[in-house]
């Protein structure tokens, strides 16, 4: 899977992350929290902030610990909640959120993939003919800011 962004869901004003199949033409919106929708804007963006967020802080953890984050599964969708898991390189998984594991995927290169059963369910094919309005929407993307999720940044930290 590709992460091809965040966007803000009208009418509700409800921040979403879109993932798209690198072979075929399914794309998977979840629904996330605003402060998670502007983790991934960070990464995308590749915004650096001068003290490491929670997940920033997560990838160093994972690493101190001679881990890696190799993998993100989205796993499964019961009762329309989205699970998922990271896969680290010393062969133990974790459960997680969608949101934060693809704010760590982004920040550690890690590998997106999703269960077919999920895909099945919550998938939206969209045939090439359809592929202007999302290169609109990437363009979008490109032009979005944190702040356009209406999130206040933390103050900065003190040495």
């Amino acid at each position: 899977m590709e992460v091809v962004g965040v966007r803000v869901e009208m009418p509700t004003n409800s921040p979403i992350v879109l993932l798209r199949e690198s072979v075929g033409e399914r794309y998977l919106p979840i629904w996330i929290g605003a402060v998670e929708a502007t983790a991934i804007a960070f990464a995308q963006q590749g915004v650096v902030p001068p003290r490491p967020l929670t997940h920033d802080l997560l990838r160093d953890v994972i690493a101190a610990t001679g881990n890696e984050v190799t993998e993100v599964r989205i796993t499964a969708l019961r009762d329309e909640v989205f699970y998922a898991e990271l896969q680290l390189s010393s062969g133990v998984a974790v459960s997680a959120r969608p949101s934060d594991a693809l704010a760590l995927a982004l920040r550690t290169d890690a590998r997106v993939i999703c269960a077919d059963e999920v895909l099945d369910e919550a998938g939206i094919p969209v045939p090439a003919e359809e592929e202007e309005a999302v290169e609109q929407f990437r363009e979008f993307l490109d032009h979005v800011s944190p702040e356009d999720f209406d999130v206040p940044r933390p103050p900065p930290s003190q040495p």
